[in-house]
């Protein structure tokens, strides 16, 4: 009887942890859909899917009426509360081809080039403040693998109207000081990442394989600094290599980050959540014993380019996206 009764509660458990998340599946393989952003019909990005495919159903409200799916920085539906309310939402990703990385040079040298296009864009309290992308150079030493520097060709940048600097709000702040390129730090160490403080996770799907780590700080207690409170610092990223690879950096073929902060002034009643996005995605790779690349210097209060590199159909323009939104608000700088 009391086995039975132990059976019992455990089930209702488990429906009810199932009940309390939505699944995103591929339609054509059955897989989890990580790395799906929800956005809600004012431009809010109300969810982001973990590794699992899975996101919080209570960050789904029904006063929200529509929300619009995008995947891999292209728009992959549109649809009502009714159906996004369920347990699992079958979609259509629309596989394309993952471009491979072009090798340049397979001469062994110094150093080992990683070029590639990014994006990286900020929210406050869901809602986007602003937004960079552009064209960068990773130099990595080829003997231990780490990053020597970051060198950037081509960016452009844009922030939303109204953003200000009030010392005590910190909800209408411009956040453009947040918007930098990944690091990469462990990217041809990820051996690096089982320390035991963080969780990995592995994922293979169709097309490459997944490597998630997520970290968290300030999860009991809040961190004061000159009149600011930090809290719930989380940060989820996630690696992509070539299917069954020995998940080198020569199999690297994506990267994405989410950086989450709970930041307020003291004076300020609630918290503010800012979350950082950070893609990059590799196109040619090289060998080098030379590392001084042609470069211009990344400044935050304007952009600086030479080509309509956006307008390629293989770079992840996440532009478009938010100005179906914002309109005019979004301001390039």
């Amino acid at each position: 009887m009391k086995k039975s009764l132990l059976l019992l509660f455990l089930t209702f458990l488990l429906n009810l942890f199932n009940a309390q998340t939505i699944t995103f599946i591929s339609e054509k393989t059955n897989k989890p859909l990580p790395k799906v952003s929800v956005f809600a019909k004012d431009g809010s990005i109300v969810a982001f899917s973990d590794i699992d495919g899975k996101i919080d159903k209570q960050l789904i409200k029904p006063e929200q009426e529509k929300f619009r799916l995008v995947y891999e920085n292209i728009v992959l539906a549109e649809i009502p509360y009714s159906e996004i309310d369920r347990d699992i939402v079958k979609l259509d990703e629309k596989i394309k081809d993952i471009e491979p990385v072009v090798v340049k040079n397979n001469k062994p040298a110094k150093y080992l080039l990683i070029k590639g296009n990014f994006n990286a864009y900020v929210t406050v309290n869901n809602v986007l403040n602003c937004y960079v992308d552009g064209i960068a150079t990773y130099v990595f030493d080829n003997k231990n693998k780490k990053v020597k520097d970051i060198k950037i060709q081509q960016y452009r940048i844009f922030s939303l109207e109204g953003a200000t600097f009030e010392k005590k709000e910190v909800g209408v702040w411009d956040y453009r000081m947040f918007l930098d390129l990944p690091k990469l730090k462990y990217a041809g160490n990820l051996e690096k990442y089982n320390n035991g403080e963080l969780k990995v996770k592995e994922l293979k799907t169709p097309t490459k394989d997944e490597i998630e780590i997520v970290g968290e700080e300030l999860q009991e207690k809040e961190l004061s600094i000159l009149g600011y409170r930090l809290f719930d610092i989380r940060v989820i990223a996630n690696f992509s290599f070539e299917k069954d690879s020995k998940k080198s950096l020569r199999d690297f073929i994506e990267y994405n980050s989410i950086e989450y902060l709970k930041l307020k002034h003291k004076t300020e009643p609630e918290y503010n959540q800012i979350i950082s996005y950070k893609n990059f995605y590799p196109t040619e790779l090289d060998f080098s014993n030379d590392k001084d690349i042609a470069e211009v210097k990344y400044d935050k209060k304007q952009g600086h380019y030479t080509s309509k590199y956006w307008e390629d159909a293989s770079f992840p323009n996440m532009q478009t996206v938010f100005s179906s939104f914002f309109k005019d608000d979004l301001k390039e700088k």
